[in-house]
């Protein structure tokens, strides 16, 4: 590999007419081979159809508001859509005068739910923001309901599953712990969707969440429980709790539970993530799965964020390959053209020089270190394009590594004060300290809150009540038959008179 013509760019290849073209689904299938494909920083790509002019207006909004203030109004662009702040009020802090081995070290191999961290350490959001993510490519979603075959539906479905973890990208801060009863809600009529979230247990901490289609299309809900463990070197969080999509005019519901997620080097080091393990999603409908594994990085970093897997139907026949990195791109593929194109590879990768053992040896003493260079993903000729990342603001870095859909989830204008819940975490006032910069008003704010949270508890033990959640009742979800949370509407009624005071 030795030109940069050597490198394969979907959208390109479409805009200029050269070998790749638009299948009817949408996709982009290779009719030429291409190494390799270039690294991802673009936006995202046309394979979601007719549903790109909807993401090319998020990015024209983007554009068109850069100089925008960080907070407060700004009002409705020409298309009718509200635009949205492109900046934090204020940098992030450094975190490299701070140490968290003080706290973690007598923590190893233990659950860390109850473990109060530095806010230093933190993301100004609450974990309730931080599930909102998922509806980030909702457009994936959009472009399922539209669809004839479930096979493509499936392919839509596992691209969307891919999409809503692709945030957690170097987001190495801590989201702020949701107080009991604490809600978020958002609408975007641009992406086409609202969504309730309400935090219904605070131990075991459980967040359940609810969103629906504008045009009554889907309906995505579920309930998460993140089990957080430390291991020495790193933490682990085990996100349980069902996910569920279901497609209305399909009459189909898909359920997964998304992969666990690792954060490297949090005693000393350069902070990094990586998530592992099979996603299993499910077509209660039809019968078929798609199985994804989200493979560790391994000893030598080959497999750092990379997703294989297949499409199955019920009688357990592969269907269509997938595979790529949920940090860049998904693909899909057919299995025999995958199978011989794999096997071409091994007998290259077998003629490749040996490593010595002290070459090993000194690999193995720096196993937590992410490795330097990355391999990006290579295509397989006759592949079509499902989902690439979009791009992050340019100073990303200093915003906490926020996507630009992250960086406008706090946004809090006059219009939307007197609309929210009072329970609503824009209103929290130790995350918005610390979206402001001032540190010590966000730590007084959380200390006075969790305060404030036990202090509540204690009463009802003392009056024998037991803690009423308002949006969602416990029960089983009707597809796997497992314990859920779901929501029992109304919410956006706006009947907030009996939301409990929290702040």
């Amino acid at each position: 590999m030795n030109s940069e013509e050597e490198f394969y760019d979907a959208e390109t290849e479409v805009a200029q007419g050269t070998p790749g073209k638009t299948n009817e689904d949408g996709g982009i299938t290779l009719s030429k081979q291409y190494p390799r494909l270039a690294p991802v920083g673009l936006d995202s790509d046309n394979s979601s159809g007719e549903y790109t002019d909807t993401n090319q207006r998020s990015s024209q909004m983007t554009l068109t508001n850069q100089h925008a203030s960080a907070d407060g109004d700004r009002g409705v662009q020409e298309n009718g859509f509200k635009k949205h702040r492109t900046t934090l009020p204020a940098p992030m802090i450094p975190r490299n005068n701070f140490s968290v081995w003080s706290i973690l070290k007598k923590c190893i191999g233990l659950e860390l739910s109850k473990i109060t961290m530095p806010i230093v350490f933190n993301e100004p959001l609450s974990f309730l923001q931080r599930i909102t993510e998922f509806m980030e490519h909702t457009y994936m979603i959009n472009k399922a309901c539209t669809q004839t075959d479930p096979i493509l539906r499936m392919q839509c479905v596992a691209a969307f599953a891919v999409s809503a973890v692709a945030s957690q990208w170097e987001r190495t801060g801590k989201p702020f712990n949701p107080l009991l009863g604490e809600t978020f809600e958002l609408i975007r009529d641009d992406l086409g969707f609202q969504f309730i979230s309400e935090q219904v247990s605070h131990h075991p901490p459980v967040s359940a969440f609810h969103a629906e289609g504008l045009n009554k299309d889907f309906i995505f809900h579920g309930s998460i429980y993140p089990k957080l463990k430390f291991w020495g070197k790193s933490v682990e969080a085990e996100p349980r709790g069902t996910i569920t999509l279901e497609l209305l005019k399909h009459k189909e519901a898909y359920t997964w539970t998304n992969p666990t997620c690792c954060v490297h080097n949090v005693i000393i080091g350069k902070l990094w993530i990586e998530q592992y393990g099979t996603v299993e999603i499910i077509n209660h409908s039809t019968g078929d799965k798609c199985l994804l594994n989200f493979k560790p990085c391994g000893l030598f970093g080959k497999e750092l964020h990379r997703v294989e897997g297949y499409i199955q139907d019920k009688n357990k026949k592969k269907l269509c390959m997938i595979y790529g990195k949920w940090t860049e791109c998904l693909w899909s593929v057919d299995p025999a053209t995958f199978e011989s194109f794999k096997k071409d590879k091994k007998g290259v990768e077998h003629k490749k020089p040996k490593q010595n053992e002290e070459e090993i040896k000194t690999e193995n003493d720096e196993a937590d270190d992410m490795p330097e260079i990355q391999e990006t993903v290579q295509v397989i000729p006759g592949s079509k394009l499902l989902w690439r990342i979009t791009s992050r603001p340019s100073n990303s870095v200093q915003m906490y590594n926020f996507t630009h859909f992250a960086v406008s989830l706090n946004e809090l204008d006059k219009d939307m004060k007197g609309i929210l819940a009072p329970t609503d975490c824009r209103l929290r006032p130790d995350i918005k300290g610390m979206e402001n910069g001032d540190m010590d008003l966000a730590g007084n704010e959380k200390e006075r809150l969790e305060e404030k949270q036990r202090a509540s508890r204690r009463e009802r033990a003392k009056n024998n009540e037991e803690w009423q959640t308002r949006w969602f009742t416990q029960g089983n979800n009707p597809h796997t038959k497992t314990s859920d949370w779901i929501y029992t509407g109304g919410y956006f009624d706006r009947n907030f008179t009996d939301c409990p005071d929290i702040y």
